[in-house]
């Protein structure tokens, strides 16, 4: 059995004027990003009450939220997913030349920010988990900035890298993996102050093939550092294959480095958030680390530029399988078995897709009015030498 309900990019796609002109005219064919593939199945719906049921505990934590929580977590799945179609608007309209997005993968960064003390434990987002940004707090007219570079933006325009401690969001930085022995060196430093704070990243499964991965779960593990690592199994990586560079699963790594593990089914959102909750109790008890491997699977390229290349490279029933697994049509799902009528959600919807779309707006008049001056890209006794070749002060 197929359910095709009124899904919320195709009702999203109808309120942008801009999109809705775009592909009247045929200039966005592709535009949704695999839509054609989105089709929860019922097989799909019973699966996903079954691991909600799984494990007890988790099941626990589940069934003591309230709708408030769930419908938080709905409109986090929602602003994730529309904050990266409008990175790919951008992308097809010239504004950005590429895009790196988390579509159908958006459960694992919900799931788990939700699951923290936002308003004291810390993250370290991948790129592909930007919608860990504003779910900490960032305001989405910020985050935007941050991709088009203004002046207003969270780094002044110097990098598409971005974060803002004072909502506890680390910059991500290009080399993957490197994060790692970063969130440990916090988690003890929360520790040695006595802090019950967190520190929690992802990593790729590409990622663990790095030497800083390896060597940051080791002394998270030695040390009992206070961190949860996600590790965000989607199948490939860059273009690598996960048989390609994987010897079976990561079910045994957590033993490897004496921590806690747990698995997860990484487009479940109810599930990544009850795991997360568990492995956040145990490390702020000092209990040392958890790693939470979760499968899930990227629904496009390593970026907007390759997704042609990515459905070329991948059989299509991988991304029809992975389609029936969609993280938001599933939970809606869920939520209106829960009781929770689909007239609520689309209020939800609504609301976030006009607030996207106003910060996406905002942004964009930035570029107008707060492009950052160019000398404000050198920092003082360090990039002199862009200037004067040779003479730039040394770092100590």
């Amino acid at each position: 059995m197929i359910y095709t309900p009124p899904t919320l990019a195709d009702r999203w796609h109808c309120k942008a004027d801009a999109v809705r002109e775009l592909l009247a005219s045929g200039k966005l064919k592709g535009f949704r990003v695999g839509r054609s593939h989105w089709r929860i199945t019922l097989a799909e719906v019973e699966r996903y009450e079954r691991t909600i049921h799984a494990d007890p505990e988790r099941r626990k934590v589940i069934e003591g939220l309230d709708d408030e929580v769930l419908l938080g977590l709905y409109a986090g799945l929602v602003r994730f997913r529309l904050h990266d179609h409008t990175l790919k608007r951008w992308v097809k309209r010239g504004v950005l030349s590429k895009a790196w997005l988390g579509t159908g993968e958006e459960a694992v960064t919900i799931g788990a920010v939700h699951a923290l003390e936002r308003d004291r434990d810390v993250v370290a987002p991948m790129i592909r988990n930007a919608g860990a940004c504003h779910e900490m707090g960032m305001p989405l007219e910020t985050v935007f900035a941050g991709y088009l570079g203004t002046g207003d933006g969270p780094n002044g325009g110097r990098d598409g890298h971005f974060g803002d401690l004072g909502h506890g969001v680390l910059q991500p930085i290009s080399p993957v993996g490197e994060m790692v022995p970063v969130v440990t060196g916090i988690g003890l430093a929360f520790r040695q102050r006595r802090e019950p704070r967190i520190a929690l990243t992802w990593v790729g499964d590409g990622s663990t093939k790095t030497t800083a991965v390896h060597e940051g779960f080791n002394l998270a593990g030695v040390l009992r550092s206070p961190v949860v690592f996600f590790l965000q199994n989607n199948q490939v990586a860059l273009g690598t294959r996960l048989e390609q560079h994987q010897i079976d699963g990561f079910g045994g790594w957590p033993d490897m480095y004496g921590m806690r593990g747990m698995a997860v089914d990484g487009n479940n959102v109810l599930d990544v958030y009850a795991a997360t909750r568990l492995a956040a109790e145990h490390a702020r008890s000092g209990n040392g680390p958890v790693l939470i491997v979760a499968e899930t699977f990227r629904m496009g390229g390593h970026a907007t530029h390759d997704e042609a290349e990515a459905r070329r490279t991948f059989a299509p029933e991988l991304f029809e399988t992975w389609g029936r697994r969609d993280p938001i049509g599933l939970y809606e799902e869920w939520l209106n078995r829960r009781g929770i009528p689909r007239e609520r959600l689309e209020e939800v919807e609504s609301a976030v897709a006009d607030e996207v779309e106003s910060a996406a707006e905002r942004a964009l008049a930035s570029r107008d009015e707060r492009m950052p001056a160019p000398e404000s890209a050198e920092l003082p006794g360090v990039s002199a030498g862009l200037r004067q070749p040779g003479l730039a002060a040394r770092p100590i």
